[in-house]
């Protein structure tokens, strides 16, 4: 018999669930709605992206193992180590956070690199710059996750669903990754002063077998994005090893995401369905697919929009602007937003306002930037 101190336990585990996986649950909400206007039927089984389902927990699941030896943060703690001045070390972290978005995702990249940033700041004590490097760190993510395929969510799904060829999208992709490049680099040096910065810690020694194994686990997860291996061989591969060598990696992937992905799915094909739904998204797109998928961003998130307005256009090159761009913004445009957002205010508490006005400030002034100078480009492209 549970006594009233173990239902409040269980009751504040499952609101903390709840919370933690917040988009889930309303992907799920938006997947039953829409049922109701399109009952379950044989065609449900074609809405789903079995491949980039697949890509996803595979790269995830090999990070996760990665994470679990550390192979990041040492990488990391190494690199910062070398810089002797405020704006240089925090340059490095936020270029860290920016080349791990491109190898191991954004939302991977955040949880692995927010806490050497908050670590670095502490130990220094430069906490003045704490929420200023959180800001930038987040940005860098969102952004600089956009050149590869794998570098966000969306892009997976868009390169999956397109079939875009990979030289392609990197091409497409190239001048908004360079211009976010060169605006966060500008940030960190107008506002970061080169005061004295030195960290004083030994990392943790590295497991050189592990770390070598789980390294090309982690390049046959990126042979099956760039379609190199088939899918299913990859994947049976990747979950044996980490059956055999790690099992806590297949436990720490993040099914939470994958389930988003999944009820959106539905979602979206439900509403792909629906006549009134599918002419009003038609038009919309056919008039300007990046600058309208921009705006859906800031009210349901980047992966729910790509997985949505994929269904009623074929101008992938926008869509694929508009859902990186549009991860800046507003804390609800992107899920990494929400990471870094409550990874900030667990170490700064009674500073929530001021956070989101600094936050608020950045990314928007990114977002118009970007999108001003997308939009005078694609007149020429």
């Amino acid at each position: 018999m549970q006594t009233v101190g173990s239902k409040r336990h269980t009751g504040a585990h499952g609101l903390a669930f709840i919370k933690k996986n917040a988009v889930m649950f309303i992907a799920l909400l938006a997947a039953v709605i829409t049922s109701v206007f399109v009952p379950p039927d044989a065609k449900y089984l074609g809405y789903f992206d079995y491949k980039t389902l697949t890509c996803l927990f595979s790269v995830l699941a090999v990070v996760c193992a990665l994470r679990g030896i550390n192979f990041f943060y040492i990488i990391a703690l190494k690199t910062v180590q070398r810089f002797k001045n405020a704006r240089l070390c925090i340059l490095a972290l936020v270029y860290i956070t920016l080349v791990g978005s491109m190898l191991i995702a954004n939302d991977m990249a955040l949880i692995t690199f927010l806490p050497l940033g908050y670590f670095a700041l502490s130990v220094t004590g430069e906490k003045k710059y704490m929420a200023f490097t959180f800001i930038m760190q987040n940005i860098a993510a969102n952004l600089g996750g956009m050149l590869t395929p794998f570098g966000n969510p969306q892009n997976l799904y868009i390169y999956t669903k397109y079939n875009i060829d990979s030289i392609e999208f990197m091409r497409i992709m190239a001048l908004p990754f360079a211009a976010s490049v060169v605006l966060i680099t500008v940030c960190c040096i107008v506002f970061v002063k080169p005061e004295r910065f030195v960290i004083k810690s030994e990392p943790a020694a590295l497991d050189r077998r592990r770390a070598a194994v789980y390294l090309a686990l982690f390049a046959l997860a990126i042979l099956i994005v760039f379609r190199g291996v088939p899918y299913l061989l990859g994947l049976i591969i990747i979950v044996a090893a980490l059956l055999i060598l790690d099992r806590e990696a297949l436990k720490s992937v993040d099914y939470g995401l994958l389930l988003t992905f999944v009820f959106f799915f539905i979602f979206a094909g439900n509403m792909a369905r629906i006549d009134a739904v599918r002419d009003f998204f038609s038009m919309m797109l056919e008039h300007n697919a990046m600058v309208f998928s921009e705006l859906s961003c800031q009210i349901i998130s980047n992966v729910p929009t790509a997985i949505l307005m994929s269904q009623f256009t074929d101008n992938y090159k926008e869509l694929l602007w508009g859902v990186n761009i549009g991860g800046t913004g507003t804390l609800i445009a992107s899920l990494a937003s929400l990471i870094t957002f409550r990874e900030y205010v667990s170490h700064n508490k009674g500073k929530t306002a001021a956070y989101i006005g600094l936050f608020s400030a950045f990314n928007f002034g990114f977002l118009i930037i970007l999108t001003l100078l997308m939009t005078a480009v694609s007149r020429f492209i």
